[in-house]
């Protein structure tokens, strides 16, 4: 068979390429058409969607628990965690809307359970973080970011002041460090304080705790101990920090209490410190202090439990019943009285209290009341 000419060739090759590029010119039109691509997600769109995904989620109907411990379980984690997951913007609106006072100079919140105040390792939201979306809230676009005057541990609730400006924050923190501010905290203990009104002066130094479980814990450093029945004084350590409590009973029952507390000092954790190892009337829900040895679960008598409606296994659920209740600020800029700031208690200590038959002072629950009311508002 003779082999076929270049000319052949050529044409055959033109052939085939006309043929092959006809259907993929047909195939690609669609795939560039502007109707068929999807176009790019507008604001509108983005918020239709996110609004029919929070109609799906609430549609959903979450699994009641029948046995009451895990009623009560799921009752204390939805008051103390739904703050510590959500996007930085749904805070700073709960943060507004908890706002107790407002000025010229000064924004006071109530800070909610479980939020730490500065971040660090672990930490995925803290209310420095959330303040320059506050200020915005509060005074629009342009506003520059709050400022922090104080700091409250991570589990304390309660007062907590904000300045607009750098040199009022400096200030306050001045009259903070110079003890001219008067701080009132409320506490649910796990026993009753002997005397019900009195002050604990012990100092209290950070000491490394040995075990299973090693780490550091705040203690107290006692200026005397006794000695062959004598009271002798001890050499003061030098890391050791002056700490001053004042306390006073407002309600109690046989197996616990209502505390105020007044710190005139402000060392770290000194008012837990002092009422564990100093009164030994631990707080209610702190799992840290209750034991020097070990970090568990707070241990509580069978009666507590029973009030509370939880088993000792579900004990680590119970968070710290320690609320920053009242701070009075001095005279500032151009305010030429003292500033009452008073904070109403989170749900959970307030039913805590119910539940273990303590009663708020007449006064203090009134004042509750209004707030509340006027939060709604």
């Amino acid at each position: 068979m003779a082999a076929p000419s270049r000319s052949a060739a050529r044409l055959w090759v033109r052939v085939a390429r006309r043929r092959v590029g006809t259907p993929f010119a047909t195939v690609s039109k669609p795939l560039c058409s502007a109707a068929a691509a999807p176009g790019p997600l507008d604001a509108q769109r983005l918020a239709e969607r996110l609004r029919a995904q929070k109609r799906e989620q609430k549609a959903k109907k979450v699994p009641v628990p029948t046995n009451p411990v895990q009623q009560r379980v799921q009752e204390l984690v939805r008051f103390t965690q739904q703050l510590q997951r959500v996007h930085p913007n749904v805070l700073a609106k709960a943060l507004s809307r908890g706002i107790i006072h407002q000025d010229s100079d000064l924004v006071v919140i109530n800070k909610p359970y479980g939020l730490p105040v500065h971040g660090g390792p672990g930490v995925q939201l803290c209310i420095s973080d959330v303040l320059p979306i506050l200020a915005k809230m509060l005074h629009g676009h342009k506003a520059e970011p709050l400022h922090l005057c104080h700091r409250l541990d991570k589990e304390t609730t309660g007062v907590m002041v904000l300045a607009w400006e750098k040199e009022v924050a400096h200030h306050v923190q001045e009259l903070f460090r110079t003890r001219q501010v008067t701080k009132k905290y409320w506490a649910i203990t796990v026993h009753v304080p002997v005397p019900s009104e009195g002050i604990v002066d012990i100092p209290i130094t950070e000491k490394e705790v040995q075990g299973q479980q090693q780490h550091h814990k705040m203690a107290l450093t006692p200026s005397y101990h006794m000695d062959n029945g004598k009271m002798v004084r001890v050499r003061r350590s030098w890391n050791a920090h002056v700490a001053v409590t004042q306390y006073r009973v407002l309600s109690s029952t046989v197996s616990s209490a209502l505390l105020e507390l007044q710190p005139v000092t402000g060392v770290k954790h000194q008012l837990r410190v002092h009422l564990s190892f100093g009164l030994d009337c631990p707080i209610l829900g702190d799992h840290k202090y209750s034991d020097w040895n070990r970090l568990a679960p707070q241990k509580l008598s069978v009666g507590t439990l029973k009030k509370l409606g939880l088993l000792q296994s579900k004990a680590r659920h119970i968070p710290l019943h320690l609320h920053a209740r009242q701070l009075i600020l001095p005279a500032l800029g151009s305010r030429k009285e003292e500033l009452s700031l008073v904070c109403k208690l989170p749900r959970y200590f307030v039913r805590s209290l119910s539940r273990l038959g303590l009663k708020m002072p007449s006064q203090d629950q009134n004042r509750d009341h209004e707030a509340g009311h006027l939060g709604a508002q």
